[in-house]
């Protein structure tokens, strides 16, 4: 698949999952026009990765800041991002004009599925059907977010519609994702493990076992953004790089 069909499965997976965190929070909202997607998300104010603009059409984009912007403050948001793939200058500029900041650069990735064997998961005591305040709070807890985290939307999301996982030691859950199908994809998302559980390969065995659930249930590739921190592991799962999404935050 050419790198264009990759990015416009990405926008069309991360419409799926901001689709769900917006419509299933507290306060929280989808606006949608021709080419532009926002999730406003007012449960997490100053959170703006969980307040997303993700969009297909640049000058549609640029047509929609003032909306979005006032939608925004109306709802008590404090930051929100536009997702903008690297090399896509036209909508870069736009929002440098309307005030907003290049705030952080994490990859998108995607994977195919097909020709995945099942994984052999050793000993890791690895389950399905995390309950999803526990996906929060782990995630909260493992990055720092401390009391503006993701638990207050994480824990709303619908259970029939994510494919929540986790693995314990000692009986503790400490590693955790979901898995979010759309479109023939599924979004990888939430992916964390407690500090001292790192190294172990949890979150590794988790993703494996994601992706070949995903595989029986008819996805035919997988998507998602790294950080930094969690690049390295999924290129060990069969993830390619796809270049920078560039963050354009703008923020109170």
């Amino acid at each position: 698949m050419e790198r264009a069909a990759w990015l416009d499965r990405v926008r069309e997976s991360m419409v799926v999952t901001w689709g769900l965190i917006a419509r299933h929070s507290e306060g929280g909202r989808a606006i949608e026009r021709e080419g532009v997607f926002a999730a406003v998300v007012p449960a997490t104010p100053k959170r703006s990765v969980s307040n997303s603009v993700i969009y297909s059409d640049a000058d549609a984009l640029a047509r929609a800041l003032d909306e979005l912007a006032a939608a925004y403050d109306e709802a008590g948001v404090e930051a929100w991002t536009v997702w903008v793939p690297e090399g896509e200058t036209e909508a870069a500029a736009a929002l440098a004009d309307a005030g907003h900041a290049l705030d952080a650069e994490p990859r998108a990735m995607g994977a195919e599925l097909d020709g995945l064997e099942r994984p052999d998961l050793g000993d890791v005591d690895w389950f399905r059907g995390c309950d999803l305040e526990t996906v929060g709070r782990v995630n909260d807890s493992a990055y720092g977010y401390g009391p503006h985290g993701f638990s207050p939307i994480i824990s709303t999301l619908p259970p029939t519609e994510v494919h929540p996982y986790g693995a314990r030691v000692d009986g503790k859950t400490v590693a955790v994702m979901l898995a979010i199908d759309g479109a023939g994809d599924t979004e990888i998302a939430w992916v964390a493990t407690d500090e001292a559980a790192r190294g172990r390969g949890l979150a590794t065995a988790l993703m494996s076992q994601a992706l070949w659930d995903a595989r029986q249930r008819g996805m035919r590739t997988s998507t998602l953004q790294a950080t930094k921190l969690g690049a390295p592991i999924y290129e060990r799962v069969g993830f390619r790089d796809l270049g920078a999404l560039q963050m354009w935050e703008r923020r109170r």
